[in-house]
């Protein structure tokens, strides 16, 4: 596979970042995913931090080389990050469970699937046009499919934080898997979290790949969303990856035919890295890290039997 990737993840306006992001690719597959998490501090970072480590481990076992079955990867694998959440927060008894949306994509075979929970989106841009979206799982999101909600309304709608599907809510997560779609060479595939796609018109998303590569589209993009936003700013991240669009000198670009047959490279951010901007004490981290990993393995566990 050829590609050129980049990911790139922001405060905003608010004092922690509960964002996490990551991508993990074999010889013939590739990993995308973003989670907002939501919550109290030290609980939605949790959420989704579980989420990206969660899927990616899953994905690390599985793919080798690629997926047998990128469906069933996704139903298994964020209903598992689901149940370790609710681990968490039963090991420490939390009146309020953490919760996180999440987006994930998988690439292979020429093709891509994506699945999600909640309203970080992803989007299937060719040639200036976005081809193909999710659809939030939020209450606005309803108001526009019965049409008392322009879509580009959205951002400054009263309910647009309103989601009714997520992971870690006591009621279980209606996983929505896309199907099947065929890639064309310089496709672009953009995950991102609320912060971004909110003050941003759907025009400017899908012609901000049309003559910059994703490592200069990305930053350009998460600004403008930012500097829309105002003091008020959301978290932001962003992963977008262009496809069979290789720049041998850039360091977004990627050919995985070096790779071993059962080898991986994973971008997966660490729970270290995401919070150290955050004024957190070297200890928290690592208590957070330890729980995090706690969980995981008990919900492995629990899924295992």
């Amino acid at each position: 596979m050829k590609f050129s990737i980049f990911q790139e993840s922001r405060k905003g306006g608010r004092k922690y970042n509960q964002d996490r992001m990551g991508y993990v690719f074999t010889r013939e597959s590739l990993l995308i995913i973003v989670a907002d998490g939501m919550g109290g501090h030290l609980h939605g970072e949790i959420a989704a931090q579980i989420t990206v480590d969660f899927v990616g481990q899953k994905y690390q076992r599985e793919a080798r080389p690629k997926l047998a079955d990128p469906v069933a990867f996704f139903n298994d694998s964020l209903n598992g990050a689901h149940a370790a959440i609710l681990q968490y927060a039963e090991e420490h008894a939390l009146l309020e469970t953490p919760r996180t949306t999440v987006i994930a994509a998988i690439v292979q075979d020429g093709h891509t699937w994506w699945a999600h929970a909640g309203d970080s989106r992803a989007y299937l841009i060719r040639a200036g046009q976005i081809v193909n979206q999710t659809r939030d799982h939020s209450r606005v999101q309803q108001l526009v499919l019965q049409g008392i909600v322009r879509e580009e309304a959205v951002a400054a709608h009263p309910d647009r934080n309103k989601i009714f599907n997520c992971l870690g809510a006591h009621i279980s997560p209606q996983i929505e898997v896309s199907a099947r779609m065929r890639l064309q060479s310089g496709d672009t595939l953009m995950l991102c979290s609320d912060g971004v796609w909110g003050p941003l018109p759907s025009r400017l998303i899908a012609t901000a790949f049309l003559n910059d590569s994703v490592m200069r589209a990305v930053p350009e993009l998460m600004t403008q969303a930012e500097r829309r936003a105002g003091a008020t700013s959301d978290n932001l991240t962003t992963v977008a990856m262009s496809w069979n669009e290789v720049d041998t000198a850039g360091p977004d670009s990627v050919s995985t035919l070096t790779l071993p047959i059962d080898g991986f490279s994973s971008r997966i951010e660490g729970f270290e890295q995401a919070a150290k901007s955050d004024y957190l004490s070297d200890d928290e981290i690592e208590k957070a890290i330890t729980e995090i990993r706690t969980a995981i393995n008990k919900a492995n566990k629990i899924v295992v039997k």
